[in-house]
């Protein structure tokens, strides 16, 4: 169990070093050789785990919607499909794995990593699914496609999230998120739903704490 519990922390130590250097370089500068420096490993610990850098991109992506997404239900399914993108987006004020995750996503010269796409695909069937259910639970307006809805919602969270790392605005992202909401939510929910949503830019750091048992009042 502990030989176990070891290769785990090793692991996870790789691809946060590699997260942290794929943001700061992208995927066609980042060295195997910086990683293994900030990860403090051997060589063969990193291929024990990884067999090339392009696999080890691939996880580093592969954790976006694995570790960026909270479950913690809400009576509104609307309320929960804000939620997503609130946690997110304070998640990526603290956590350089996602981080690094976003950067491989939106770097063009990682297009030759297999399923650079796949974050993307994820995060629209989980939008989508949420929104389904918002509907089932007659939260949305009559007129509106939960497809369309969370396919444009992925793009234009996606757009915002270029924008922020172009301008180097990362602490502002929970700021754009909230504003997103504030825009899309009185298009898609009905009026009584929709004021009853909490879309403080806040949310997202109190649903993580709450999700993680911690106090959020006076943090």
């Amino acid at each position: 169990m502990a030989r176990q519990d070891r290769a785990l922390r090793t692991r996870r130590a790789i691809l946060e070093a590699a997260a942290s250097v794929f943001e700061e370089k992208g995927y066609d500068a980042a060295k195997l050789t910086e990683i293994l420096e900030r990860a403090h490993v051997t060589k063969g610990a990193l291929y024990f785990h990884f067999a090339s850098k392009e696999e080890l991109a691939q996880a580093v992506l592969d954790a976006q919607t694995r570790e960026g997404t909270v479950s913690l239900a809400q009576p509104s399914k609307a309320q929960e499909f804000v939620d997503l993108g609130m946690v997110f987006a304070y998640r990526l004020t603290t956590d350089p794995l996602l981080r690094g995750s976003i950067r491989l996503a939106l770097d063009q010269g990682a297009g030759h990593v297999p399923y650079r796409s796949r974050p993307y695909k994820e995060w629209m069937d989980i939008c989508v699914g949420t929104l389904r259910e918002a509907r089932v639970n007659g939260e949305l307006l009559s007129h509106v496609d939960p497809v369309e809805s969370g396919e444009l919602f992925v793009g234009a969270y996606t757009g915002i999230n270029l924008v922020a790392q172009i301008l180097g605005r990362r602490d502002s992202l929970e700021n754009s998120a909230a504003s997103l909401y504030r825009h899309l939510m009185p298009s898609i929910t009905l009026p009584a739903v929709l004021s009853t949503l909490d879309l403080r830019p806040e949310r997202g750091r109190d649903v993580w704490r709450q999700a993680n048992g911690m106090v959020t009042s006076g943090i």
